[in-house]
């Protein structure tokens, strides 16, 4: 499967697109694993959005999402060193086809592009450990829960 690859900041993105984003999100984040919470937070406009879109019968779609908090420097300061990954989906319609896999490595690879020694955390699902430690990562944390899903900090 071809997936189109779209790497942004917030302030780039129309809004056709910040729509499509945010429906994905709602629906595998809200209604199929239930959580209510607040996903529009006020944190995407500091965030680097990889969008993965694939084209099928003409049509153009979002089957793939994460955002990215950078590391932050300001002058010769480092007020943040890591950089970290959020929101990583999939839709079903392509789950089991490789596109996470996909997903993360493009990722990691943009992360790379702007900051080649940058350490990476992650709140992982706790079932997703070893899908992660398979790009590098390591638990770093005791399984918590969050929104009610079993999750465990991680550090690549």
């Amino acid at each position: 499967m071809t997936i189109d690859w779209q790497w942004a900041r917030f302030d780039a993105l129309d809004g056709a697109t910040v729509h499509a984003m945010f429906a994905v999100r709602q629906q595998v984040f809200v209604l199929e694993q239930r959580c209510l919470y607040p996903d529009i937070d006020g944190r995407d406009p500091q965030a680097r959005h990889l969008l993965g879109w694939r084209t099928q019968e003409g049509a153009r779609e979002l089957v793939a999402y994460l955002r990215c908090f950078m590391p932050v420097t300001t002058g010769s300061q480092t007020l943040h060193e890591e950089a970290v990954i959020g929101r990583v989906l999939t839709t079903a319609n392509v789950r089991g086809q490789g596109v996470g896999r996909q997903l993360m490595a493009e990722g990691l690879r943009r992360i790379a592009g702007e900051f080649p020694d940058a350490r990476i955390r992650l709140s992982a699902q706790a079932h997703l450990q070893a899908f992660y430690a398979g790009f590098g990562f390591a638990g770093i944390s005791e399984v918590y829960l969050e929104d009610g899903i079993p999750h465990i900090d991680m550090l690549r």
